[in-house]
């Protein structure tokens, strides 16, 4: 198969359509939080693309939580070009972006451990990050029982 080019480029308010019908995908499967239109403007800022030629493949995101804590979320990838290695190169530039933030400690709360294992970070006790329970937990369906597995990287 031939190696295919993806470019990876922060999300401008042209991409919120895209970005909002990629997430609502994965939020009807109950894997990610739904985001609306009027949230995505709001945190654009927040956000990278990946794209092959001009089609936008991926996305994801980042959330400070603390001084020194950030999370990635709403990290998803389209049907049919998920395993080209799209969502390693998102996590890259999130992590990049992360530390030109000055952030050493880079959270995750996912069902795809693996895969972020596979990009350098461990599990660990969601209870280490009351930053976030505070921000986004309670307002989550699955608050009380929640079955996402919390992963963290520290960075050098």
């Amino acid at each position: 198969m031939q190696a295919v080019q993806v470019m990876c480029r922060k999300a401008t308010s042209d991409d919120v359509e895209t970005l909002f019908q990629l997430i609502k995908g994965y939020a009807e499967q109950g894997v990610m939080l739904p985001r609306t239109r009027e949230a995505l403007v709001y945190m654009i800022d927040t956000f990278v693309v990946a794209e092959i030629g001009s089609e936008v493949v991926g996305c994801g995101s980042l959330l400070k939580l603390g001084d020194n804590l950030i999370e990635i979320r709403s990290l998803g990838i389209t049907d049919g070009y998920k395993g080209l290695g799209i969502g390693n190169k998102l996590v890259d530039i999130l992590l990049e972006q992360a530390r030109l933030q000055g952030v050493t400690k880079v959270m995750a709360l996912t069902y795809a451990v693996s895969f972020f294992e596979r990009n350098g970070f461990s599990v660990v006790d969601k209870d280490i990050f009351p930053e976030k329970v505070w921000k986004d937990c309670v307002n989550c369906p699955k608050q009380l029982a929640c079955d996402e597995i919390a992963v963290l990287r520290i960075l050098d």
